[in-house]
């Protein structure tokens, strides 16, 4: 076993902005709290701790513990539990959807990066205990999202109808669903033990809250990772003024729009906001649905229902039930950050995409705003395919390419022919100028006829150049398929493999060695792409 890193611009798979924000982009220091490193983490643990009373510390341990009720604890996971509740203690944090046999290898990227890092951290013996939290999305109501998950190129999906918030559905008709995963696992002694695990987690619970908890815990308990369920009543309490904020104020509103224009103006006119802010970003959550709450000219509304309250009468329900308000996903960080010790949070593109809206509404509502830290990615390899890789001469930036420019590319090196016509292109461009340079000498009005009669003769030559490369394709299809068939994978449907694989098929080569095999080849801090050969 070995890895290999490379830089994420490197692999051309990643956006502008989180390539801008790895790399320290200057522009966007006002938008977030510091760069990722021991030392500003380290900071962040002392400004943090002064920030967050003993009380809500109890009130928290106590919901974390009340929520492992019937889930075995582990001796790390305990140990975790005891230090949560002591002052020197803070955490670092990540968070996914409640997917289906945890849905995309990333989901486990995520829980392996936060756990690292905290180990590193730890080792400094500074003083401080950091301790490693998932935080389940259990109120989110998107169950499309999370209904399926893909095992060696195969989707296998839960069917049924869902409503409300996805961590309080029970697990009807996914008994079926997992005996036909475990015909395809086989029966060797990982598949053995990957049974053995749904047993404990999906076939042994009631909720889907439940099944993942349990799911997450066999996977991670070794680690002393923590398992926290936003949707408390007691925990809710504590973040009852938030959410009378937004009802009243529309703050978050107003400072995420003002925001956003701000990372427009100063960073980059062309930033699309990952998530736009609405008046009011609370749901109203009951066991029927999670409707979304709109404000109205006398009171509020739930949207897709009949149901009325006055301003009075909302604040009275937040007040006596404030397990019934769900925050949407731009509150939902306010809430985590208020009612957990944390100091970074760790999450995919797409996430810190939207944490760098909120900075500034953290400041109005004098929260302190984590450091955010890209989440590990990684490319697993048998070693057969990286045989086949170096058979074929393929670096690996050049595997990151897409597949028709990874073809394309390879052909021309490997071709006997040189197939690149942009010498001609050149002479050609030569000739155009001196011709248009007669042209304005003689009559100008042939200008726009010289232009054309140039574009049709690039196109001319564009269309030779393509025909060429496709016949010699032919020529060498077997180098062809073998450089499609490794791509494919590796790049399953020509993108990234943690974007759609399960981490059952891994488990299945790898077994208990590959949570460690991660562990120990991943580098949270340092802004690279994970690539290991097994």
């Amino acid at each position: 076993m070995k890895a290999a890193y490379i830089s994420y611009q490197q692999t051309k798979r990643f956006s502008k902005l989180m390539c801008d924000f790895l790399n320290e982009n200057d522009k966007l220091a006002p938008f977030h709290t510091a760069t990722p490193s021991l030392h500003n983490l380290q900071n962040q643990a002392n400004l943090k701790k002064k920030d967050f009373s003993a009380s809500k510390r109890a009130i928290l341990y106590n919901a974390i513990n009340a929520q492992y009720t019937g889930c075995t604890h582990t001796e790390q996971t305990e140990q975790n539990l005891r230090l949560l509740n002591t002052p020197n203690a803070v955490t670092i944090t990540t968070g996914h959807q409640l997917s289906l046999m945890t849905g995309p290898l990333f989901f486990i990227y995520k829980i392996i990066t936060t756990i690292k890092l905290c180990q590193e951290l730890n080792d400094t013996k500074d003083g401080n205990h950091y301790l490693p939290v998932y935080w389940m999305a259990t109120e989110d109501h998107d169950f499309e999202e999370i209904q399926s998950f893909q095992f060696e190129g195969k989707k296998i999906q839960w069917n049924r109808s869902a409503g409300g918030a996805v961590g309080k559905m029970d697990l009807t008709g996914l008994d079926a669903v997992l005996d036909l995963l475990e015909t395809h696992l086989g029966t060797s002694q990982n598949a053995t033990a990957l049974k053995t695990m749904i047993e404990k987690s999906y076939r042994s619970s009631k909720t889907l809250t439940e099944a993942t908890r349990k799911l997450v815990h066999e996977l991670f308990g070794d680690y002393g990772l923590l398992i926290v369920d936003g949707d408390s009543p007691v925990l809710k309490a504590l973040f009852v003024p938030a959410m009378k904020d937004d009802l009243l104020t529309q703050n978050c509103f107003k400072y995420v729009n003002n925001q956003i224009e701000q990372l427009q103006s100063d960073y980059d006119p062309s930033f699309k906001p990952q998530v736009n802010p609405r008046e009011i970003n609370l749901f109203y959550l009951e066991e029927e649905g999670r409707n979304r709450i709109v404000k109205g000219e006398d009171g509020f509304h739930l949207e897709g229902s009949e149901r009325h309250f006055s301003t009075t009468s909302m604040l009275k329900e937040l007040d006596k039930h404030p397990e019934r308000f769900s925050p949407n996903v731009l509150l939902r960080p306010l809430y985590q950050e208020t009612i957990l010790p944390n100091i970074c949070y760790i999450g995919g593109g797409g996430e810190l995409a939207y944490w760098l809206e909120l900075n500034t509404f953290f400041k109005a509502q004098k929260i302190p705003f984590p450091i955010i830290l890209m989440r590990n990615s990684a490319l697993l390899m048998e070693q057969k395919l990286a045989k086949k890789r170096d058979q074929l001469s393929i670096s690996n930036d050049d595997l990151f390419l897409d597949r028709t420019a990874l073809i394309n590319k390879k052909i021309r090196q490997i071709s006997n022919i040189d197939l690149d016509l942009s010498p001609l292109k050149q002479k050609l461009d030569e000739q155009f100028d001196y011709l248009e340079g007669l042209i304005k000498q003689t009559d100008a009005s042939f200008e726009g006829t010289v232009r054309a009669q140039k574009v049709k003769q690039f196109k001319g030559i564009d269309q030779l150049e393509k025909r060429l490369l496709n016949a010699q394709k032919k020529k060498l299809a077997d180098q062809v398929t073998r450089m499609s068939a490794l791509h494919q994978a590796l790049f399953p449907e020509n993108g990234l493999q943690e974007r759609q694989e399960n981490f059952s098929v891994y488990f299945l080569a790898l077994g208990l060695d590959l949570i460690p095999m991660l562990m120990k080849n991943f580098k949270p801090l340092s802004s690279e792409f994970t690539i290991i050969t097994y």
